[in-house]
């Protein structure tokens, strides 16, 4: 995704890195850069929305269950894959 705008950090970047931001598990450099690209660009910002939402229903579910490796591995290479527009 782009909103065809010029970024310090591309869209697509901000977006690969949204769960870990949102999980607060980036390095402080790649925390400002995300934080910089979201404060001016809308639709980055509405997308962190709702990856947000999504993620806090997921927690709200599944409670304290910790998710396998394995699946998490599975399920952030297929976010990665879909980002890179890998269909299939």
């Amino acid at each position: 995704m782009s909103c065809g705008n010029e970024h310090a950090t591309p869209c697509s970047e901000v977006l690969a890195k949204v769960y870990t931001y949102i999980d607060g598990e980036l390095a402080d450099a790649s925390c400002a850069e995300v934080t910089e690209h979201l404060d001016e660009c809308g639709p980055c910002l509405r997308e962190y929305g709702l990856e947000e939402v999504v993620k806090k229903l997921v927690s709200k579910s599944c409670g304290c269950d910790p998710v396998p490796t394995d699946l998490k591995a599975k399920v952030l290479g297929r976010i990665e894959s879909v980002l890179a527009g890998e269909e299939g």
